[in-house]
């Protein structure tokens, strides 16, 4: 079992919030840290761009990794949301039993 993590920022907290209970309910993710406050500096279509933002970083498992990233893009506010998703290479024996007791 490996677990995997899955980074992505959000327009607000209540919008981070929001995703994280309906993959938590799904059961694709065993917790959401949602951090306020991040700035984010970046270029797009063309512009460079400075936005408030709140990050959240999803634990889930290997295996539940493409769902959970899908969905999230799913239930997005954005249009097109920055979802990146990666597995571990490395956890404590406590945390991969329980991002391992998670369904599918």
């Amino acid at each position: 079992m490996t677990a995997a993590l899955v980074w992505c920022p959000f327009a607000d907290e209540d919008s981070a919030a929001a995703v994280a209970a309906a993959l938590l309910d799904e059961g694709l993710v065993t917790c959401a840290n949602i951090v306020p406050g991040v700035r984010s500096l970046f270029i797009w279509r063309g512009q460079r761009e400075d936005a408030r933002e709140a990050g959240a970083l999803f634990k889930t498992s290997g295996a539940l990794l493409p769902r959970a990233i899908a969905r999230i893009e799913a239930l997005h506010p954005y249009d097109q949301p920055a979802v990146l998703g990666w597995h571990c290479d490395a956890a404590n024996p406590a945390t991969l039993d329980w991002v391992g007791g998670l369904p599918g």
